[in-house]
């Protein structure tokens, strides 16, 4: 069956369907037999899909997502960064994935014709105290490989931009801005155009395994329908953790919903900045902070906080979810994480109710901005992945060793691609297929 969609909306974005996006399927009673099935369609998920048929094009290669379009949640949702990879550990596959990640990024875009603008980074320090912080995260940069960064002083800073206030910063001249839901949707195109087989409302609820069979794991959803798979690739972000319980493998690192509330400038206002404007981090916090960030359709968001989601998808204080709410308040990591940080967790969601507070943390890089210059903007939800001791799970976590019960050596999970997994995406994907490819016997 073909879903004839002509074009969508998403946070005020509008999408339109090309013809071979036009091959997305909702299922069919045909037999659906794959030799890869990969379930997720954010955006690990597709890179990894076009990737594995551009390296295998002979396969036989299903992309299975349970809402009615890509790039529905996390990808769709989030703040457009095209990041550098100063901030991550040196030598972690965060910081590798990253540096790489960026470089095939532009290419990709420049190939493509997709919009972005190489805007750069302004990471600021207000105070003295911040600036010890700015010169370590120079050096990690620069250990990661990041291009081209530098440090610059007050008079610098005002030059690039005027209505900025620092006593130092670091510069980040390749960081940029782009959709990544477009982003995403173009990789779906490529894997349909060459040979791949979408599904769309196809949720997941069940694994079994045959071994009888040419296709011997068998995939469910919730309607009872049925595909049918040699091996089995998932990239599930908010709900990686669920689906590799249905493996058998467990539950950890679980994943802890966290959504970032975004404001707008107000349109006249979009002229304060024209680049990236970020905290100095401070590792007492779970969390980076507010930031300004410029899109590609021309506003400025401010944001995010960081706060609880009462349910995987909660993009609003209204969604919640009792029993997804119940298990993360039940999970001891979480217990031990809220504790830790109660008093910055209380400041969050005051900041999310009162807006003149989250206006008060732009204000040390722009004080020109008042509450009546923003605006309530969008939302995403971060899926913070968590070990039961409180830590926050921050690099990239892959599974494939499954426990009692599980269907075998057939699955492999990506059960945490954090921020800046979009950035790292098509680096992702080359992983990814070096490990099916290891794992899978391909």
């Amino acid at each position: 069956m073909l879903i004839i969609t002509k074009s969508y909306s998403v946070l005020g974005k509008s999408y339109r369907l090309t013809p071979a996006l036009n091959n997305y399927r909702r299922y069919s009673k045909d037999k659906q037999n794959f030799d890869i099935a990969i379930i997720g369609g954010g955006i690990v998920g597709s890179a990894s899909a076009r990737e594995l048929l551009i390296r295998h094009p002979t396969l036989n290669i299903a992309l299975i997502e349970k809402e009615n379009r890509f790039a529905f949640h996390q990808s769709g949702n989030n703040s457009g960064v095209i990041h550098a990879g100063i901030y991550y550990k040196p030598g972690s596959l965060k910081a590798k994935l990253c540096v790489e990640g960026l470089n095939l990024s532009y290419k990709y875009l420049d190939e493509k014709g997709i919009k972005y603008t190489k805007c750069g980074k302004l990471i600021v320090a207000t105070e003295r105290s911040e600036v010890s912080r700015l010169l370590d995260l120079y050096e990690r940069g620069l250990k990661n490989g990041v291009k081209d960064i530098r440090l610059l002083d007050s008079k610098e800073i005002k030059e690039l931009e005027p209505h900025c206030n620092g006593i130092q910063a670091l510069w980040s001249p390749h960081t940029g801005i782009v959709d990544w839901g477009e982003v995403t949707n173009s990789y779906v195109r490529d894997f349909v155009r060459s040979g791949g087989k979408t599904y769309l409302n196809f949720e997941v609820k069940k694994f079994i395994e045959s071994e009888s069979s040419d296709y011997p794991v068998t995939i469910t959803d919730s309607k009872q329908n049925t595909i049918q798979a040699k091996y089995v690739l998932t990239c599930c972000g908010l709900q990686s953790d669920t689906v590799a319980v249905l493996t058998g493998c467990p539950e950890e690192p679980k994943i802890i919903p966290f959504r970032g509330e975004y404001l707008y400038l107000v349109p006249q206002k979009s002229h304060l900045t024209k680049t990236n404007i970020y905290p100095v981090p401070d590792s007492r916090f779970p969390f980076l902070g507010v930031h300004l960030t410029p899109r590609i359709d021309g506003r400025v968001i401010v944001g995010p906080n960081a706060i609880l989601a009462f349910c995987k998808e909660g993009y609003k204080w209204g969604d919640v979810n009792m029993e997804e709410l119940k298990q993360i308040l039940k999970f001891s990591g979480f217990r031990k994480m809220a504790l830790k940080y109660a008093g910055f967790g209380l400041k969050e969601m005051t900041r999310s109710v009162l807006m003149p507070l989250q206006v008060m943390q732009v204000q040390k890089y722009i004080q020109g901005i008042t509450t009546s210059d923003v605006e309530r903007g969008p939302a995403g939800v971060r899926a913070q992945a968590m070990g039961k001791d409180g830590t926050l799970i921050e690099d990239f976590v892959f599974d494939s060793k499954p426990g009692s019960g599980a269907i075998g050596s057939r699955v492999l999970h990506c059960r945490n691609a954090p921020s800046p997994g979009a950035t790292s995406s098509l680096a992702i994907a080359k992983m990814i297929a070096d490990k099916i490819k290891d794992e899978f016997k391909l």
